[in-house]
């Protein structure tokens, strides 16, 4: 697959300030519950490589095999909190929105598991992953993990 272009490139100022809060936002909640929630809205959206970097960040912060495989099940795996689990409601809710506005669950569990702050924080999370997973499945893009994480290091 080819890439159609190079958004840093092609805007580079732009997107410096987009990857800036990125990074910001990430770092804002718990590294784990971040990973699980950029794969699951990677795995809605269909975009292998954040799928791809987001397993790989995951596993090297601590992330099981199996909580991993298990993501796109993760309504009847027992691994997962209740936390995560209204992380994870929260993320498909609002990945999918075109599909309806079934929302109002997905909040009552957030609302019990997560401070007002925390569910901006989450949902900001959950904006950011979907907007790269748009940038990269529009333009095509592929990212080596090693580089992007080294990219990450050298900007903090």
């Amino acid at each position: 697959m080819t890439a159609r272009l190079d958004p840093f490139a092609a805007a580079p100022s732009m997107m410096r300030e987009w990857h800036r809060a990125s990074l910001a936002i990430n770092s804002s909640l718990d590294g784990n519950l971040t990973e699980l929630v950029k794969i699951r809205a990677s795995q809605i959206n269909g975009c292998g490589n954040c799928i791809n970097l987001h397993t790989t960040f995951a596993r090297d912060s601590g992330e099981t095999e199996q909580r991993i495989y298990l993501l796109s099940a993760w309504r009847a795996a027992p691994c997962y909190s209740d936390r995560e689990r209204a992380a994870l409601g929260w993320t498909e809710a609002l990945t999918r929105l075109s599909e309806g506005h079934a929302l109002d669950d997905a909040y009552d569990a957030l609302k019990a598991q997560f401070t007002e702050e925390e569910q901006v924080k989450l949902t900001l999370l959950i904006n950011v992953i979907n907007g790269w997973n748009r940038i990269a499945v529009g333009f095509r893009g592929w990212a080596d993990p090693a580089a992007v994480m080294a990219a990450a290091k050298a900007a903090a």
